[in-house]
């Protein structure tokens, strides 16, 4: 692809970084950036450098937030004996979107894979162990991809657990082997999140 400016070359590079955006179609995002007022894509640079300098992760259960405490950590009207166990912010949001869970959350940031070099303490395995000791927490929900990965860390943290007082559920298997909780449609994943089974069952099965 030939350019006229080393500008807008050096602008399409960066935009076809993101994930699923081709040179073309970055290509495409850039003219479209140019055509608009000046103030427009100021506004767009302002938010993307606040989002990337100033987003936190709750100190609680590590989802993005504006704020040390994110507002289902602080709400009152959630139920703090329950925690959903998820890999990553995105699932928060598509489980959220169901209006079926009126829990807490603790997001690992992934889910072990030797493969991809991620291995138990990469992840927020240990900070959940602590939040549970605290004892305050009836009941983990288990709400990973239906995938190896997913169940090996299911079983990874359930060992870890084995013993405590907390019960140990997982959602209910409406969503498909290989499948991301994120891409789930609503109603399956509502219906996961309410109809689920013990975290022992499924890791016999």
């Amino acid at each position: 692809m030939e350019f006229s400016s080393k500008l807008l070359e050096k602008a399409v590079a960066e935009m076809s970084q993101l994930p699923g955006i081709g040179k073309r179609t970055a290509l495409r995002l850039v003219l479209h950036l140019l055509r608009q007022p000046e103030s427009q894509t100021e506004h767009l640079a302002t938010s993307l450098h606040q989002m990337r300098t100033q987003i936190k992760h709750c100190k609680e259960c590590y989802n993005i937030s504006d704020v040390n405490l994110c507002e289902i950590c602080a709400s009152l009207n959630r139920n703090k004996n329950i925690v959903c166990v998820v890999e990553d912010v995105r699932d928060v949001m598509a489980i959220e979107n169901t209006s079926q869970f009126k829990g807490l959350y603790h997001v690992l940031g992934g889910k072990i894979s030797p493969m991809d070099g991620i291995g138990p303490h990469d992840l927020k395995i240990t900070q959940l162990v602590e939040r549970v000791a605290l004892g305050e927490i009836e009941e983990l929900i288990f709400a990973l991809s239906a995938s190896m990965e997913g169940d090996t860390t299911n079983f990874y943290i359930y060992k870890q657990l084995k013993g405590t007082n907390v019960q140990m559920s997982t959602i209910a298997r409406g969503i498909g082997v290989n499948d991301e909780i994120e891409f789930a449609d609503e109603i399956t994943l509502g219906r996961s999140i309410t109809n689920r089974i013990p975290l022992e069952n499924s890791l016999k099965s």
